[in-house]
């Protein structure tokens, strides 16, 4: 899964904690890459507990599920934090606060890819729709 706000991968993980932060937006789970936190203000649209106002939230088997006070609501329970742009409908940079998955187009080859390498298959490089038009 990639970074919500840049789009950059997550690459295999070192041993221990992993730098990424897991958050919710929108209801769906996301992760944050590590260059991304470095933003003060990459918290601001989260999803927030309607019992504790906490941003420490994850989704589990459908419900999102605080991580502070272990509250358990439906995905469309949450809400949003003052301010938040995906709510205002205010200007942000393009791959910032889109819905999870959105201009993943290339997804789909990079999963054949890895598969292909996982299992020792040769890989056979499918040009996204974005490199097909440059050609």
């Amino acid at each position: 899964m990639p970074c919500y706000r840049c789009d950059t991968r997550q690459t295999d993980p070192a041993r221990g904690a992993s730098p990424w932060a897991r958050a919710v937006v929108g209801g769906e789970q996301v992760l944050v890459c590590p260059e991304c936190q470095r933003d003060p203000g990459w918290r601001h649209p989260l999803d927030r507990c309607v019992g504790c106002g906490s941003a420490r939230l994850a989704k589990a088997l459908g419900l999102v599920v605080c991580r502070d006070c272990g509250r358990r609501t439906e995905p469309g329970g949450q809400q949003p934090g003052p301010g938040d742009p995906l709510i205002q409908g205010s200007a942000h940079e393009p791959g910032r606060g889109d819905p999870p998955g959105a201009g993943n187009a290339t997804l789909a080859g990079d999963v054949a890819a890895a598969l292909a390498r996982m299992f020792g298959q040769p890989t056979t490089v499918v040009p996204s729709p974005d490199e097909a038009t440059d050609r």
